[in-house]
């Protein structure tokens, strides 16, 4: 036989052996030498999921096709990897179904080393020492079920982790997930077990404090750290400043932020200046939370946190643009966070689209279904669209969401007033009233509520005198009093008032009704002049 029939013959007899003997089981390891489960691995470290999908598919198919190929921990390994690969691809469902078989794989595992004694090869010791956590598999399982909105599913995967294994970020998400679904005491022990772990874990503070635990008894639970670590006396501060916060305590809490503010070391900290946007929004004083909602953008120009209530405020006004210019640049930075929608929908809803706000409230739900901005867009465009009880569905789970916002009660008695149910609305009025105190917001909007009454039209008075000694300059209070003045016809008491309003102050729609009540008293061309200063404020605000 010549050299060139033998290099053939070698060439057939090759490529008859890979079709056509059995594949052999993948051989351990030899110290110092990488199996492909070896390859396969570094590359998931490395973050080459696309690689790892590929090639873990053709290996698990193989596996498949002889189940002796690869041991069961390679095989539970592989199946991880995989999952791993889809979850970074978003495919959230397959990812579950994978973790699934692993977890399976992972048990009979277990089994088979129980029964089979301890051969003493080195090489399997290794293996075992770098086999993917059980505990992170069921976690990245609860972040699928999450992201495919299937909370259930999510506590009940977590639920099954033994209390002891439990690392931080496991108490974290079941902490969040349980005050989702209203379970308040696992959410309070889940966010307790966060902070003895981790004392500087905020978030977690701030959930123990959504949940009506004691400032007091947080600050507790830091006070080591506080004492330990320097440069940390601020954090006592800064748990009493949003314990107000969660208490409604809106007054005492501006100031307790302002405080941290100013000191050299947090100044001009964006998180601070957006709570305190927040709240200054809260207290019904808009200009200046406009003014610290501008200046923490100005810090942070990718600053995407608190942009739905500075659009909706911006929209308020009649700046328009400005809103449209504020969605698109949000946009530009994520179109994955319910801000940007928001913004866009607030744009749409005071250009009077409201179709086109409704489209876009309903998505920024579905990104984010805790958004109360999202929640009262869509509650709002239902109720103009004449769709009122919709609407309240919306209204009512912003209260859920934010019990302490007094402009989720207004959007529901709103709501009850279009439909003509004034007593539920009074009852709602008063229990707001007797829950966030009696302050100048709450005071109107319980006398709103009178006005709708020819009974009650005297306890509106009175209600609006007390809301406007607290708060002589509060638009509101001051709009409701100027309406039942006009309705009573006393005229100059109405241009008294609004005079009074209008000194420290530019509003357009207080020119606009001093012009009306000008008009009442003969004085036209003031009331033109009131006129032209109120179309100014609107075309240039």
């Amino acid at each position: 036989m010549d050299p060139g029939e033998a290099a053939i013959l070698e060439s057939s007899l090759s490529i008859f052996y890979r079709l056509f003997v059995p594949l052999r089981p993948l051989p351990a390891a030899l110290p110092g030498r990488m199996n492909v489960i070896d390859h396969v691995r570094d590359m998931a470290a490395a973050g080459l999921h696309s690689n790892v999908r590929l090639l873990s598919s053709l290996l698990l198919t193989m596996s498949n096709n002889n189940p002796e190929l690869f041991s069961p921990s390679q095989k539970y390994q592989l199946l991880v990897y995989h999952a791993d690969s889809l979850f970074h691809d978003k495919e959230y469902r397959n990812a579950v179904s994978k973790y699934t078989m692993a977890l399976q794989q992972k048990k009979a595992l277990s089994k088979t080393s129980k029964v089979r004694p301890s051969t003493g090869n080195s090489a399997s010791a290794p293996q075992s020492q770098c086999l993917p956590s059980e505990i992170e598999v069921k976690y990245k399982m609860a972040e699928c079920y999450t992201m495919l909105k299937q909370d259930k599913d999510a506590i009940a995967i977590l639920d099954g982790i033994p209390s002891r294994q439990r690392t931080p970020k496991i108490n974290m998400m079941l902490a969040n997930l349980y005050k989702k679904a209203g379970q308040e005491r696992p959410s309070v022990t889940s966010y307790k077990e966060v902070l003895r772990q981790c004392p500087l874990a905020l978030d977690a503070i701030l959930g123990l404090l959504s949940l009506s635990v004691k400032g007091a008894e947080v600050a507790s639970m830091t006070m080591n750290v506080i004492q330990s670590v320097p440069n940390l006396d601020w954090l006592s501060v800064w748990i009493k400043a949003y314990a107000f916060v969660h208490t409604g305590d809106n007054s005492r809490a501006i100031n307790t932020i302002c405080s941290l503010e100013k000191k050299s070391l947090l100044r001009d900290n964006v998180d601070l200046l957006g709570s305190l946007a927040d709240l200054y929004f809260r207290a019904g004083d808009n200009k200046n939370s406009v003014l610290k909602f501008e200046q923490a953008q100005m810090l942070d120009p990718y600053l995407i946190k608190g942009m739905d209530v500075y659009g909706y405020l911006l929209a308020r006004e009649g700046r328009l643009e400005d809103v449209e210019n504020l969605g698109c640049r949000l946009f530009n930075i994520s179109d994955q966070h319910a801000e940007p929608w928001v913004v866009s929908g607030c744009h749409s809803f005071y250009s009077k689209r409201y179709s086109r706000a409704l489209y876009l409230g309903a998505k920024a739900i579905q990104l984010n279904s805790n958004s109360v901005q999202a929640l009262l867009l869509k509650g709002a465009a239902l109720r103009n669209m004449g769709r009122v009880q919709e609407a309240i569905i919306h209204f009512r789970e912003a209260i859920r969401l934010a019990p302490c916002r007094l402009d989720c009660y207004e959007g529901l008695i709103e709501c009850y007033l279009a439909s003509n149910s004034i007593r539920e609305a009074m009852v709602m009025a008063n229990n707001v009233y007797k829950t966030l105190g009696a302050n100048a917001q709450t005071l109107t909007l319980l006398a709103t509520v009178c006005l709708e009454d020819p009974v009650t039209q005297e306890k509106a008075k009175t209600l609006l005198d007390k809301a406007l000694n607290q708060r002589p300059d509060y638009i509101k209070a001051v709009v409701k009093k100027a309406e039942l003045l006009s309705r009573e016809q006393k005229y100059e008491d109405g241009i008294a008032l609004l005079r009074n309003a209008l000194a420290n102050q530019s509003d357009c729609v207080l020119h606009r009704i001093l012009g009306d009540f000008l008009v009442a008293v003969n004085e036209y061309q003031e009331a033109m002049d009131q006129y032209s200063i109120a179309l100014r404020c609107f075309l240039f605000v």
